[in-house]
């Protein structure tokens, strides 16, 4: 039903996290991120409020393993639930409840972890791993991408179609630097949220400036802007 993939750049000390899903919206449910701290991943059958909550633990100064661990010991249905996260010092955590659908699994890497359910493949996890930890030196965003593709296309997804994907990355402000969404898509949601990036990338330094220092950023290039 879902796969993700969570991550941090050891060089910039961005975090992240690319999913994609069969249902409407994946990202408004199950990928959280914030700056400094973390970033989570709350999937199968989907509590939002999970990823705060791991991501308050963090900040509280316990680990991405503590932290996941406390959160889903008091929950009263954490059979249905599976949890991925890492945080601020490359730390990976995960979760998978008893009634998590179909073939799922986990596997962790340096300084990222990937997991699904309702899988073709138990490979996945593994895959999406592998593709993460050799794109070093790219942007965050694009590793995270880049590995959700590589799930996808050369691990064979999810059981039936996905219609929805995500990519959402935190760097120094209190705002995701990078937050782009495909909320359903019948043919292919990966192919147009790469379409997002690769419009994004080159954008994302000018929206920062705008939103810090307005009367130094470039042209908005709006109909009406001088």
């Amino acid at each position: 039903m879902t796969f993700s993939v969570a991550g941090r750049c050891s060089e910039s000390g961005m975090l992240g996290v690319a999913v994609t899903t069969s249902s409407i919206c994946v990202g408004s449910r199950c990928p959280w991120v914030r700056a400094g701290v973390g970033a989570v991943s709350t999937q199968n059958v989907t509590l939002p409020s999970i990823g705060p909550m791991v991501l308050d633990r963090i900040v509280a100064g316990s680990s991405a393993e503590e932290s996941v661990a406390a959160v889903m010991a008091a929950q009263p249905q954490a059979e249905y639930r599976q949890v991925t996260a890492i945080d601020s010092r490359g730390c990976t955590a995960h979760f998978t409840g008893a009634r998590t659908l179909g073939t799922h699994a986990v596997h962790e890497g340096d300084q990222c972890v990937a997991a699904g359910n309702l899988l073709r493949s138990m490979r996945l996890p593994e895959t999406m791993v592998c593709r993460f930890e050799g794109r070093s030196g790219e942007h965050l965003a694009g590793r995270l991408l880049a590995a959700l593709e590589a799930g996808l296309y050369e691990a064979g997804g999810e059981q039936g179609p996905v219609h929805s994907a995500c990519l959402l990355v935190a760097d120094e402000h209190a705002w995701p630097v990078v937050d782009l969404r495909v909320d359903w898509d019948d043919d292919d949601p990966l192919e147009r949220l790469r379409s997002l990036w690769r419009a994004y990338e080159p954008q994302i330094a000018d929206y920062v400036t705008r939103a810090l220092d307005p009367a130094s950023a470039p042209s908005y290039g709006v109909p009406g802007d001088a």
